[in-house]
């Protein structure tokens, strides 16, 4: 089948989250398995220096009149040479803060416009004015920013359209804007309805992807499910209850080309099952080294990779951190976010430089270095559609402390009793999203570090585990290749 994806990022050319990992693994898994993918992304600078083989394809003038050329330039994914199509436009995309932020940390204001274009343009590539000859039998769509794109396709009325897939990544992020913006995009007003494009008198992206989308999919089953009740809905849960039929949960999958600890670049030592216990513990030396922690092998040594949220649980971090650095645990953070969280654990840091390192903002080298050193990976999510660094964790033996919620739910196993006697636990799980909860499912993962034969069983149990791209993507290729032969 031909699939077109569209996305806002793609790793290894931009990445602030889970997204990106997805954009760019996925589609290197469905051209194993046979099939031709392309990738939209907009040609953000760091987009267009990291790309290799770049060369102009198409221009489509200036559709939705922002003052500036939008180009389609060629070219490959550096390492997996996945075919990308950048929509080069300056005029929007040519910016020196990130993708969807300026460098103040604001949203930038003509974001409506800037993906809007990118929606305007996965949907013109799926018709026959399209500007190249591929035409894709699927579109895939992922998140809000490109949920205007099956919009597009109804209100042209394209004879013969393709099959369409909508991906929610994160409910919770939903494009909102005024209702005036409809026009500015070139949108018809008879899809501003409450059946359509409407959301409390705004526009809303995601809920155009919601409504026009001929197939909705998340990112983990039970997200699938609690997504549609009032607690995870985000005010979305009405839609999705009417789009159940067409509502499916398809578990991510970890790249395990990129995070491999016996050939990680990145790491101090490498090492694989194995030399798990010699190669941990070089690297946990290295990371304290590093990160001017005490050297302590003995010392617990938990790890946070995330944005700073309390989505993300980050507030229960901090309110038990002081009764677990009395245990002896060690904390390393690297993540940004919340103005006041950062606050507070830089404050941490401070109060405790020997127990306690904080790293403000993301660095993918230290990212594999704390999954290489680190002890216990700590993921309190209040609500988590999948999570991918439980993944890389365990793979890492890295043990994950999770909270019981969407896919951190669906792929670690808790070590009770039963999980520790039947040889299926992989991590720590909590039940109750509040800080004593958390704070005694931490201390049982201490407890367990102490024993050292119980903590290398549930360590190798962890590495054991499969989340490759292989088997989500045959789901993947199930759906489209139902859709388009129903």
């Amino acid at each position: 089948m031909r699939i077109l994806f569209a996305a806002s990022e793609v790793f290894p050319l931009v990445k602030t989250g889970g997204l990106a990992d997805v954009a760019g693994a996925l589609p290197a898994a469905l051209i194993e398995a046979g099939h031709e993918v392309r990738i939209l992304l907009p040609g953000y600078p760091q987009a267009l220096a990291k790309a290799e083989g770049k060369r102009q394809v198409a221009s489509f003038g200036d559709p939705l009149d922002v003052g500036g050329e939008a180009r389609l330039i060629s070219a490959k994914l550096p390492g997996s040479g996945v075919p990308v199509w950048l929509l080069d436009c300056p005029a929007l995309y040519d910016r020196p803060g990130g993708p969807y932020v300026d460098e103040s940390g604001a949203d930038y204001a003509d974001n409506p416009l800037r993906f809007g274009l990118l929606s305007w343009v996965a949907a013109r590539l799926c018709t026959p004015l399209s500007p190249v000859k591929w035409r894709p039998q699927v579109l895939h769509c992922h998140d809000w920013q490109t949920g205007l794109a099956p919009a597009y396709l109804k209100a042209w009325q394209v004879e013969n359209p393709p099959q369409t897939v909508f991906t929610i990544h994160n409910i919770a992020y939903q494009g909102q804007f005024p209702a005036e913006t409809l026009e500015r995009l070139g949108l018809p007003w008879s899809l501003f309805t409450m059946d359509g494009l409407e959301y409390w008198g705004d526009l809303s992206f995601l809920k155009s992807g919601l409504v026009y989308a001929d197939k909705l999919t998340t990112v983990s089953p039970r997200y699938a499910r609690e997504i549609q009740s009032p607690a995870f809905g985000c005010g979305m849960e009405g839609v999705l209850s009417w789009r159940a039929a067409d509502l499916v949960g398809i578990l991510n999958g970890a790249d395990y080309g990129v995070w491999n600890p016996s050939a990680d670049p990145l790491l101090a030592k490498t090492y694989g099952a194995a030399d798990v216990v010699a190669g941990k513990a070089a690297n946990k030396v290295a990371l304290q080294q590093a990160l001017g922690l005490e050297m302590d092998a003995r010392a617990p040594l938990m790890v946070i990779i995330s944005r700073l949220a309390d989505q993300k649980g980050m507030d229960m971090v901090l309110s038990t951190l002081p009764a677990l650095l009395r245990q002896g645990a060690q904390l390393a953070v690297l993540g940004a976010g919340d103005r006041a969280l950062e606050l507070g654990f830089q404050s941490a840091a401070h109060g405790s430089p020997r127990r306690v390192a904080v790293t403000i903002g993301y660095s993918e080298e230290l990212a594999h270095r704390l999954l290489g050193g680190g002890d216990m990976l700590l993921m309190p999510s209040r609500f988590e559609p999948c999570g991918l660094t439980q993944f890389y964790a365990m793979r890492y033996g890295t043990v994950p402390v999770v909270h019981a919620t969407g896919g951190l739910a669906d792929t670690v196993m808790d070590c009770s009793y039963d999980g520790l006697m039947s040889g299926t636990g992989t991590g720590f799980v909590f039940e109750h999203a509040n800080a004593g909860a958390f704070q005694w499912c931490v201390e049982r993962a201490i407890a367990s570090f102490a024993n050292t034969d119980q903590w290398r069983r549930i360590q190798n149990t962890g590495i054991s585990q499969d989340f490759g791209w292989s088997r989500s993507a045959s789901r993947y290729v199930q759906l489209y290749d139902a859709m388009v032969n129903s």
